[in-house]
């Protein structure tokens, strides 16, 4: 792939999709590795036409059943496994409510390279990683490739597709929350491509419109057409690596990098967003359930016995999933003291109540 486009480059998706882009040398740095795969889904000058962007924030859907498949990418490693297979128990006891019509079928994407023990208890599909030296210590780069390998070969029934990560909770049946040609997806207050324009210039080239068109969104959760993420995938994947090889850009994005190409890949193929504030709630900064479907695990949830938040200061009593990255938790773990907020205390409740139900957890985590 060439260098990140600029203001009348040509268009960053027809360099990464045509037949020699995916030359190593070109794409990453000098070091030796096999190049990339060749073999993506095709694109064309047509997606990058304008379409309706309209966007709106919104809190609910409606009609008749229009089911989607949710799709989780995973490593494959201890801490990536426990969280799945929490995951896949509340997926599976949320689809079979009432109102669980629009949630289809699920599958792990496994960007190990091989199957692992849980094949037969959860849905997957094995992907294959980027190839050694290229993720630079950054494994979230194997997530779009991993997608556009499930894209390709995988036989998906649905029109839809839910992109959800393993640290997801999902507390009640989700709808299918897509609209007119949009894609769902909740805001992240840190995806803030305005603040970044000159920098993202590089990457989304003002003729393709006002850094605006670019949504404050990640890829997960993300409710989309299946036809629009295939053809969003390819671009997003590109866009990362392109991003991760950039010094700025990867000194000014982080761990957050792949999230910003998803925001971008989306806006260069004109798909819009209508955004979900209560798409999912992130403890412990959020409080309360309130009408989210979804509990996101990411930060550290640390108080004193008197249910005080010490954030940035182990706590008294904590629940924070990088405690169980080599061995997964244990069965029952202990509750948050009085005080501690409905989130966290409902988020420790459902992680017990999974583990107390998938089969072989005790002989699982005791290993």
């Amino acid at each position: 792939m060439a260098p990140p486009c600029g203001r009348g480059a040509p268009p960053l998706v027809l360099i990464a999709l045509s037949a020699a882009f995916l030359t190593y040398n070109a794409l990453l740095s000098p070091r030796s590795v096999p190049p990339l795969p060749t073999s993506f889904p095709d694109a064309t000058a047509a997606a990058f036409s304008s379409s309706s962007r309209s966007r709106r924030l919104a809190s609910g859907g409606s009609g008749g059943p229009r089911p989607f498949h949710t799709a989780v990418t995973a490593s494959g490693s201890v801490y990536n496994t426990w969280q799945c297979r929490v995951m896949y128990h509340w997926f599976k006891e949320a689809r079979r409510q009432a109102r669980g019509a629009d949630m289809g079928g699920f599958t792990r994407i496994l960007h190990s390279g091989k199957p692992d023990e849980f094949v037969r208890e959860i849905p997957t599909f094995v992907a294959d990683p980027l190839p050694e030296g290229t993720i630079q210590g950054y494994i979230v780069l194997n997530r779009p490739w991993a997608f556009v390998q499930w894209l390709q070969k995988a036989d998906i029934q649905e029109e839809y597709i839910l992109m959800a990560e393993p640290d997801h909770l999902i507390v009640k049946p989700i709808p299918n929350l897509s609209r007119d040609g949009r894609a769902a997806a909740f805001p992240f207050f840190y995806i803030e491509p305005q603040k970044f324009e000159k920098l993202l210039r590089k990457f989304f080239p003002e003729n393709k419109g006002p850094i605006t068109n670019i949504d404050p969104i990640g890829n997960s959760p993300v409710i989309i057409e299946k036809e629009s993420l295939s053809r969003i995938a390819p671009t997003w994947m590109n866009m990362s690596l392109a991003m991760k090889k950039d010094p700025e850009a990867d000194k000014a994005f982080g761990w957050v990098l792949e999230m910003y190409a998803y925001a971008i890949a989306s806006a260069l193929h004109g798909v819009g967003n209508i955004l979900h504030k209560d798409f999912m709630i992130q403890p412990p900064w959020d409080l309360e359930i309130g009408d989210s479907y979804i509990i996101h695990y990411t930060y550290g949830c640390d108080y004193d016995m008197k249910g005080k938040l010490t954030y940035g200061k182990i706590g008294e009593w904590r629940f924070d999933k990088r405690s169980y990255e080599n061995k997964p938790p244990p069965r029952n773990l202990p509750l948050p003291p009085n005080g501690v907020p409905r989130s966290v205390v409902t988020l420790v409740k459902m992680v017990n109540e999974a583990t107390a139900n998938i089969p072989n957890w005790e002989s699982y985590a005791a290993e």
